[in-house]
């Protein structure tokens, strides 16, 4: 049992680590294989900066995660399986990027399905609560269709968060948001320890922040992007499974954005004949930076305001199966809309 002051305790003790950790990194990052690490290329589509700057930032994450685990396993014996191996892997896949290991997209992204499907069987991740009866049935009666279900979670959330990724704040904000409401579910149904673990990662989103915005002096890299967004799904995953009286339509629409930038960027780029597994200039957030705010930190305010504007009526209504489901929808419409106008304005 997690008493009140040993978690105080923890969280005082890794706020101060995670700090240091993210300080020394940064410092010292630049001597990994003479620079490597540091990100020169100005010319790639997703790229908004003008000097060489650190992809250090998933890499002391990963550090701070590791260290918050082992704290906790020390204090509580208790160790946590999923947020240790799964953000591990995918976190090495996107850093080997980061140190320009050149791999091929299609095999970087078939090494990331293996190693997902291989955690979800052994690991046992489950979606209990599912507010769709047709998928419901399905993932009951079938283990594959399941498994094949949640990866897909995963794969979109990952990749969606790679996406927006190259704006200072904009990631960590969105994050912090998602965080902040799983961990006032969390708090109000009594769930001390998964309200622990959420905390010790808003720590490390804040943290993050200090040397990510409003100027970036890291970048979260491939690695970083790869790991919270896994870390993301798991969170949402054992949250809607701790709370059935909550509708799966609700944590939807927590993750629209993210999987909505994924899923539209996807077949937008096979109209415009484009490789889907390629970066291109045209997300929404970068044509919302060229065409409406010019300043790339307060393009990541604008998004996350205007989203948490949206997601404020299904947080009241998240209880309500009908509601949440048409209040996703209607997010994914108001997406549709605002890329038209925004890349007519754009065209124009």
């Amino acid at each position: 049992m997690y008493t009140e002051s040993a978690q105080l305790s923890l969280l005082s003790i890794f706020s101060l680590i995670c700090f240091f950790i993210f300080l020394i990194t940064k410092n010292f990052s630049n001597k990994i294989r003479n620079g490597v690490l540091l990100d020169k290329d100005f010319e790639k589509p997703q790229a908004f900066h003008s000097e060489p700057i650190s992809r250090c930032g998933g890499l002391a994450a990963i550090i701070s995660l590791i260290i918050f685990i082992l704290i906790n396993y020390l204090l509580f014996g208790k160790i946590l399986n999923d947020y240790l191996f799964l953000p591990v892997a995918l976190f090495l896949i996107g850093f080997s990027d980061d140190l320009k290991i050149k791999t091929d997209p299609s095999a970087r992204l078939l090494l990331m399905i293996l190693i997902l499907s291989i955690s979800i069987i052994f690991l046992s991740i489950n979606i209990d609560n599912m507010d769709v009866p047709v998928l419901r049935e399905w993932m009951l009666y079938s283990r594959i269709f399941e498994t094949f279900f949640i990866l897909l979670c995963f794969l979109f959330i990952i990749n969606g968060a790679n996406l927006i990724d190259g704006f200072n704040g904009l990631l960590a904000i969105h994050l912090l948001i998602i965080n902040f409401i799983l961990l006032f579910i969390s708090i109000n149904n009594n769930q001390a320890e998964f309200a622990l673990l959420i905390t010790a990662q808003i720590i490390i989103f804040f943290i993050l922040l200090l040397f990510n915005f409003p100027s970036s002096k890291i970048f979260l890299g491939d690695g970083g992007s790869y790991l919270f967004g896994a870390i993301i799904t798991l969170n949402i995953i054992e949250t809607n499974n701790a709370n059935p009286q909550i509708s799966s339509f609700f944590f939807c629409t927590l993750l629209f954005y993210l999987f909505f930038e994924v899923f539209f960027s996807f077949f937008r780029k096979i109209y415009q004949k484009k490789s889907p597994l390629l970066p291109d200039g045209n997300h929404l957030h970068m044509l919302i930076h060229k065409k409406m705010i010019k300043k790339n930190y307060l393009t990541s305010l604008f998004i996350n305001v205007i989203y948490l504007f949206l997601i404020m009526p299904g947080f009241y209504f998240m209880e309500n199966p009908l509601i949440s489901r048409i209040w996703f929808f209607s997010l994914l419409l108001f997406y549709l809309i605002s890329y038209y106008l925004i890349s007519r304005k754009s065209n124009t």
